[in-house]
């Protein structure tokens, strides 16, 4: 899977299709997991990402839920369980920000102000 994160949140297969992804929690979900790809998120910070100063009462419970939404649409092994949180498991490579982050280290991004360089980094990030 790859992720994009940059502008809406989204989740592509091997062959480039959009995950059916639901609503803005299901999305914010993903990109607090996708912000760091790889590492474990506590539960608490999960819950503060989707549903920042407004928790439902039982918020472990509704952050259970949501992460069993995201398996179903991107795939049970794409969000791993782990002590106190949860990981999506992927690399830095597989997300849209990080690629770019890259490609602006390498010097190969193009400048922000032309468009068209604005297309081809995004196509390079999500594709490499």
């Amino acid at each position: 899977m790859r992720y994009g994160i940059l502008g809406t949140t989204q989740a592509y297969s091997g062959d480039g299709r959009a995950a059916a992804l639901g609503g803005a929690r299901l999305r914010a979900l993903l990109a607090a997991l996708a912000l760091h790809p790889g590492r474990v998120r506590t539960a608490e910070a999960l819950i503060d990402a989707v549903w920042d100063d407004e928790p439902p009462a039982d918020a472990a419970g509704a952050l259970q839920a949501l992460v069993g939404r995201l398996r179903r649409a991107i795939g049970h092994a794409a969000v791993a369980s782990a002590a106190g949180g949860y990981r999506l498991c992927a690399g830095p490579e597989d997300v849209d920000l990080h690629r770019f982050q890259q490609l602006a280290e390498e010097g190969t991004c193009p400048p922000a102000r032309s468009p068209s360089g604005c297309a081809d980094w995004r196509r390079r990030a999500s594709s490499a």
